[in-house]
């Protein structure tokens, strides 16, 4: 396990940094799965699609990302998961009240 953490630069981590860091990488993998989710809902379909679900991966994975990205200090990458956030929920929100005037 020292040898992986030592080839991914993350042996020297404290516990707490640790936990950070993965925190931070699981917000990335979900915000990175909403393009496999997107992909295989296209393909099934056989024309572009973008399910709810990526927009769902986008404001999960975008929050947890902010989250980190205000933990280690990062201007830029808070502003730009803030703005993704912004869109994300305003895509839902159109989903939602679409969905919901159809009923």
């Amino acid at each position: 396990m020292n040898y992986i953490l030592e080839i991914l630069g993350l042996s020297n981590l404290t516990f707490d940094e640790f936990i950070w860091v993965s925190f931070g990488t699981l917000g990335q993998l979900i915000f990175f799965s909403r393009w496999i989710i997107q992909w295989f809902k296209s393909e099934k379909s056989k024309t572009s699609l973008i399910p709810v679900a990526f927009w769902w991966c986008s404001l999960i994975g975008g929050i947890i990302t902010l989250i980190y990205a205000h933990h280690i200090g990062s201007f830029p990458f808070m502003l730009a998961q803030a703005i993704g956030l912004i869109v994300y929920s305003r895509n839902l929100l159109l989903i939602y009240r679409v969905k919901n005037e159809k009923n």
